[in-house]
């Protein structure tokens, strides 16, 4: 397959991974308790990206190889500039951030009107889905979730969504498209971590949004490595604090 097939096709097969991990973690909670709800709570789905994001690692870098590139090089990781590119990355977070969240507010809003914020509290948390696990097994997987998610979550689709994908189309296709494009891939990804089914519309049209400012930012600096730290981030501040609630015998439902 040529190298801008695949930069429709890797992040095509990301979205069916993900899917798959994502469904393949609900039956097994299912054959535990079979009232559990589709889809699996977050911090499962967050678990199940590890094997998903090796493998597009794995993929991506021998793509890369092929063309006589590296992960490093692509990512523009350099140490001597790591304080700088965390600097950006915190601005790339609050630039990306406030249009992610009016995203998701006019969304709901636009679907239920005045009791948007009634509505946001049965949206964005399903209890059916949390399955009854004890506390070391929620130890364990909160731990394997702030460990594997947030390092490796953020480079590998940065590097498949904008630095292989993006890259590749905009040799052949206009920038608007090259950058639209890996950003819709991004978002039906994110269909299936949305917590609930109602949920799953303001997901799409919120990581649609911070894809394409993602993809505009990676255009603009011509280096993945902010992107990733403000992606980054956001994944660690995702998952940090289930493994506080469980450490502190909270119950994990708290952390939705």
């Amino acid at each position: 397959m040529t190298t801008w097939r695949w930069a429709i096709g890797l992040p095509v097969l990301r979205v069916a991974l993900v899917a798959t991990a994502s469904v393949l973690v609900w039956l097994v909670v299912r054959m535990g308790e079979s009232d559990v709800s589709f889809p699996p709570p977050p911090m499962l789905a967050v678990v199940a990206m590890l094997p998903v994001n090796v493998i597009c690692l794995m993929i991506v870098a021998r793509l890369l190889r092929r063309e006589g590139r590296s992960i490093r090089e692509v990512l523009g990781f350099e140490p001597r500039r790591l304080g700088r590119d965390l600097l950006w990355g915190l601005l790339w977070l609050v630039v990306m951030y406030l249009p992610f969240v009016a995203t998701i507010m006019l969304v709901v809003w636009l679907q239920y009107g005045s009791e948007i914020f009634g509505r946001m509290e049965t949206i964005f948390f399903d209890p059916a889905s949390i399955p009854t696990l004890d506390p070391v097994t929620w130890t364990v997987i909160a731990v394997v979730g702030v460990l594997t998610f947030a390092p490796l979550n953020a480079p590998v689709e940065e590097l498949v969504y904008r630095g292989y994908a993006q890259r590749a189309l905009e040799r052949r296709w206009p920038t608007v498209l090259a950058i639209i494009v890996p950003a819709a891939l991004f978002a039906s990804q994110h269909i299936w971590y949305a917590p609930t089914p109602a949920a799953v519309v303001a997901f799409v049209c919120a990581f649609f949004v911070w894809g394409v400012g993602s993809g505009c930012i990676y255009r603009r600096q011509g280096r993945l490595m902010p992107v990733v730290l403000a992606h980054g981030l956001v994944n660690l501040f995702f998952t940090l604090p289930v493994l506080v609630f469980v450490m502190m015998g909270l119950p994990v439902s708290g952390a939705g």
